[in-house]
């Protein structure tokens, strides 16, 4: 299972596959939401503003909850994560981390069968809560990939529809 962080759906809303361009990018997460092959934390989830289009989206019909990991995070699986970023962070650095540990907590859950997806780019040298989301995944195990290693994975195409028939 591939699990989203936020900065997967904006950024493909940004760039290159806004939801009223190209729907089938759109309706294709949804499906592979709904068969379990990709899931987005609420964590991450409530980090998408309901008034942005993308939070729109996620509104309309069962858009969000196809997409919801239906699960609750480990608590201690969460403060591994916050020391991989560094044993002694102030409130301030916590407040910057913001939600990244659940992501990284969910798929620590099950590290053989769990995938994070972001658009982050590793940059190892970074330290305490400046740290990149692939580079605490690497330190903790855990696999991670890009938006584009995902939907290669997971063989998106915008003909998706009649591949299925």
């Amino acid at each position: 299972m591939h699990l989203l962080d936020a900065n997967v759906l904006i950024t493909a809303h940004n760039l290159y596959y806004p939801i009223n361009r190209v729907p089938e990018f759109w309706e294709w997460l949804v499906h592979m939401g709904s068969m379990g092959r990709l899931k987005i934390p609420v964590e991450i989830l409530e980090e998408i503003t309901e008034k942005s289009p993308i939070g729109q989206w996620l509104k309309e019909g069962d858009n969000g909850a196809s997409l919801q990991l239906d699960e609750d995070v480990d608590p201690e699986l969460v403060q591994a994560v916050i020391a991989a970023y560094a044993t002694d962070l102030n409130d301030a650095e916590i407040i910057e981390i913001g939600r990244d540990p659940f992501l990284i907590a969910y798929a620590m859950a099950n590290p053989t069968e769990r995938v994070v997806v972001t658009v982050e780019a590793s940059k190892p040298k970074t330290q305490r809560a400046n740290r990149r989301v692939p580079d605490v995944c690497n330190d903790l195990g855990v696999t991670w990939c890009d938006s584009f290693q995902m939907m290669s994975s997971l063989d998106f195409t915008t003909a998706w529809r009649s591949a299925l028939s």
